[in-house]
């Protein structure tokens, strides 16, 4: 019986110290720092706020001021072929793939965006779903850290590109083109 009761305080005296050794340690809130604007020697100019060096970009990536009202990139196949796989990996859930609203979420009961087809996105500058795109609206997240400022033009024109496809006039199509070739017949 004495035996059992040497082995449990042999076994509390190094609890007992590891505690007290413990609480004495000082929290984060009360540790030794340098406010924002308090001198400092440790630095030259004896500021503790340091200068932001040259180079460094916002956070929201340092986009310019003004969004331009046309699309920067060349619209070519390049361009659609990437603007197509970006749209279908972060618009076509909500928008559908033909851009009408009603994508695979909507499907599901999420509230329906509007049509890209509506003459109030089709008379919309491009700026305009550049904004949307980084920002939000309603119930549209911001996809300013998913989409990159490039690949969100690229979105533009396939977006342009589906409005096109759908409200072309024959006056749309270049001279060159003129006369349209005949439907080919397809049998069954």
């Amino acid at each position: 019986m004495r035996r059992a009761g040497l082995g449990r305080h042999a076994l509390m005296a190094p609890l007992l110290a590891l505690t007290l050794v413990a609480c004495e340690q000082p929290d984060m809130a009360n540790q030794p720092r340098v406010d924002t604007y308090e001198p400092t020697p440790a630095f030259s100019d004896g500021r503790a706020a340091r200068p932001i060096p040259d180079g460094t970009v916002a956070r929201d990536g340092g986009e310019p001021a003004t969004i331009p009202a046309h699309n920067p990139l060349p619209i070519n196949r390049a361009t659609l072929d990437h603007g197509r796989h970006q749209f279908e990996v972060f618009c076509a859930p909500c928008h559908g793939r033909n851009g009408k609203g009603r994508g695979v979420i909507v499907q599901r009961g999420f509230p329906a965006p509007p049509s890209y087809h509506s003459a109030r996105l089709r008379d919309a500058d491009d700026a305009h779903f550049y904004r949307v795109i980084r920002d939000g609206y309603g119930a549209m997240y911001p996809y300013a850290s998913r989409v990159a400022p490039r690949d969100r033009w690229a979105i533009i024109a396939y977006i342009r590109s589906l409005q096109f496809s759908q409200h072309a006039r024959p006056e749309d199509v270049p001279a060159d083109r003129w006369p349209l070739p005949a439907p080919r017949k397809v049998t069954p």
